[in-house]
């Protein structure tokens, strides 16, 4: 396994990020995009162990910083780091999944629903780890953030991975807008988990094993 630096043109300038991948090169087919959130940056830990896990079972990952908090400003980071993925010639790349943390799976699924609307297989699927639905104790801002996800196309599968005790994601607001969504989605509830995936008297290490066991099970099945 590999994990190399790399930098992405976005404009007048580039942004940091780091491509994970097996030692068999040759025969990656699918990647998947991860992004962190408002705070952190691509060595967030959760989001290189879930790189580090992606390619120890053979899928290619790239992670990207972007610390700009307006979410427009991020989509478009998203995109260019997109786009940088599609370009490289190194790997035969068929199948792109994106996805990240807190606001970072907010960017991924507005970047889904924009290109869903260009092109029908752009994107093979979004992850969604601990989906920001509502700043803490204001539920009512539920609608607005999950209109990406509710607007995602019936083709594109959506993991979702939520602490059970997240301040920004109530259960029944969430699994309430899941009904409304048009595709296939799974929700992994990180029993005791907090927005950020931490759980009381786990070690952080036993609770990112689960959770990157739930999302390379998902991966696994997107391939059937």
């Amino acid at each position: 396994m590999s994990d190399v630096t790399v930098k992405v043109p976005f404009g007048t300038k580039c942004l940091d990020a780091a491509l994970c991948f097996p030692a068999s090169v040759t025969d990656v087919h699918t990647a998947v995009v991860l992004t962190h959130g408002a705070g952190g940056d691509m060595n967030f830990k959760h989001l290189v162990s879930l790189a580090h896990a992606l390619a120890a079972h053979g899928f290619l990952c790239l992670r990207f910083t972007c610390k700009g908090l307006n979410l427009g400003y991020r989509v478009k980071a998203y995109r260019a780091v997109w786009d940088y993925l599609k370009s490289l010639q190194k790997f035969t790349v068929k199948h792109i999944i994106v996805g990240g943390r807190s606001m970072g799976c907010r960017a991924a699924a507005a970047l889904a629903r924009q290109l869903s609307d260009e092109s029908q297989d752009a994107v093979q699927g979004v992850i969604c780890l601990s989906f920001p639905l509502h700043p803490p104790g204001q539920t009512h801002a539920h609608r607005q953030r999950s209109e990406d996800l509710r607007g995602l196309p019936e083709d594109t599968p959506v993991l979702c991975v939520s602490g059970t005790e997240d301040n920004m994601c109530d259960k029944v607001l969430f699994e309430g807008m899941i009904k409304e969504m048009k595709g296939q989605v799974e929700v992994f509830w990180l029993k005791g988990g907090n927005h950020g995936l931490t759980v009381k008297g786990r070690s952080e290490d036993s609770v990112l094993d689960e959770v990157n066991l739930h999302v390379i099970t998902w991966m696994s099945k997107q391939g059937e």
